[in-house]
């Protein structure tokens, strides 16, 4: 009988954006498939060359481990004061504004964004001095700091051995970008639940439902003293509401189905946008195709756990072991749930100790059943038995289910980093996994594909999906 496979894992990386960071995860997603399926070459090549580039040696460093089907993008929103930018106040240097993980995973179809409060202090790493850097020694200081001592590399190298996640690309945009991209697009609905006014991000604005143009969306997710509590925290929380509210703007079919809307688009990121060079818009579209039927409920925005740091009432600390587990489920592709999507699971799929499974092997790899059975009797499963196949030989590894016991299948196909699942009406007990030729063990290195946290309840994130408001 037919089985379901598991989606192919295709290799490249999706590009992101700025200080709206979840758009650029979805959104340019969408955007790079329709480019995709326009074509005409110089049209194309118009807008992709515009992408300025920077080179990062990340083999000067020991870094995390990568995992197959998962792009981890930093993206940077740039606080640059230079050109363009000018006009947003005096700063020394160049640093990020908003920084950010994107962790994509294309199998699912899901997107976790992390953001990393400028505020947070940690530990750094030290940076050798490069051309027009000096360089700097291992100590405690703001995460943001990095890039402005030793550029860009810096600030890769930083996050990575702060948070332990592998980061693939980065993708940095300055004011003057997120501005033109907005204007792009028509301008951004937001509700405004009370008229600001704060001179620091050039931004007043009346109560009420309303579209924000660029410079008026630019001043809305700086501002931090005319709204809130004017905590960095408080900016974050307004930056993640802009995020899911442009990502549904560029996701509508009146920007989708026009070509003009998409090339001013295209065009005002790409001008203002600087990536590494692997970072190429083949990598970008060979993902973007797989994510452009991207469900807004598995898009998520979270700021990484924190507390207020001991020394310093205006600055943050990562709250452990809180923080950790996030970037240790970001970093082995596991997908958070939403607590409606934790809750339908839990009533749906059996737990594994509810499960009971033989496994048998159709490899020629000696003792493989019983490596794969100590591994799910650590996950609870119950295992009846191990050998070797007598009466099905998939080449493929294969969980053979018996009657109504299909969500038992997902359940431990999702824990493997890739099987099929088929009916099979003879099995003396619920499942019967038989490992086959392709075999390449448990997805994220370990066993179950869920996490059992919640982005929503446990975490305080939310997705992209359009929430009741005040207005």
């Amino acid at each position: 009988m037919a089985g379901k496979r598991s989606a192919p894992r295709p290799s490249g990386a999706l590009s992101a954006m700025r200080m709206s960071a979840g758009q650029w995860t979805a959104c340019v997603a969408t955007a790079l498939a329709i480019i995709a399926s326009l074509g005409g070459y110089g049209w194309y090549q118009g807008i992709v060359g515009n992408i300025t580039t920077a080179q990062v040696d990340t083999d000067a460093w020991d870094r995390p481990t990568s995992v197959e089907g998962v792009m981890n993008l930093l993206i940077i929103g740039s606080d640059v004061r230079s050109g363009e930018n000018a006009d947003y106040g005096e700063a020394e240097g160049e640093r990020p504004d908003t920084m950010l993980i994107a962790s994509i995973n294309v199998d699912n179809g899901a997107a976790t964004l992390v953001n990393l409060p400028r505020d947070l202090v940690v530990d750094l790493p030290g940076c050798e001095a490069v051309e027009g850097y000096e360089g700097m020694n291992p100590h405690s200081g703001m995460i943001n700091s990095a890039m402005t001592f030793g550029g860009i590399g810096c600030q890769w190298l930083a996050v990575e051995q702060v948070t332990g996640v592998h980061l693939d690309h980065f993708v940095m945009m300055d004011f003057a970008g997120f501005k033109d991209m907005v204007d792009a697009i028509g301008g951004v609905e937001m509700c405004i639940p009370a008229p600001v006014d704060d001179p620091k991000a050039h931004l007043e604005l009346d109560a009420g439902l309303q579209t924000l143009d660029g410079e008026e969306s630019l001043g809305y997710v700086r501002s931090r003293y005319g709204q809130g509590d004017g905590s960095d925290l408080s900016r974050i929380d307004r930056q993640q509401e802009f995020m899911g509210a442009m990502l549904r703007q560029v996701l509508s079919s009146e920007v989708m189905t026009s070509p003009m809307t998409i090339t001013g688009f295209l065009r005002a990121v790409t001008d203002s946008v600087t990536t590494d060079e692997e970072l190429t818009v083949e990598t970008m579209t060979d993902i973007a195709i797989s994510m452009r039927e991207v469900d807004l409920g598995r898009i998520q925005f979270v700021t990484v756990p924190n507390g207020q740091h001991p020394d310093d009432a205006n600055r943050l600390i990562m709250r452990q072991p809180d923080a950790a587990d996030l970037f240790e489920a970001i970093n082995a592709g596991t997908y958070l749930e939403a607590e409606e999507e934790k809750g339908e699971t839990a009533e749906e799929a059996p737990a594994p100790a509810e499960i009971s499974l033989e496994i048998l092997n159709n490899t020629t790899i000696e003792g493989l059943a019983g490596e794969v059975e100590t591994v799910l009797l650590g996950e609870g499963y119950d295992v009846t038995g191990t050998g070797n196949p007598i009466a099905r030989f998939p080449e493929a590894t294969t969980v053979y289910y018996a009657p109504g016991q299909e969500a038992a299948a997902d359940l431990l196909a999702g824990s493997l980093e890739n099987a099929q699942t088929a009916e099979e009406a003879g099995l003396s007990q619920d499942l019967e996994l038989v490992i086959g030729q392709d075999w390449s063990g448990f997805a994220g290195g370990g066993g179950s594909s869920g996490s059992g946290v919640s982005i929503t309840e446990d975490l305080g994130g939310t997705t992209a999906e359009k929430k009741e408001s005040a207005c």
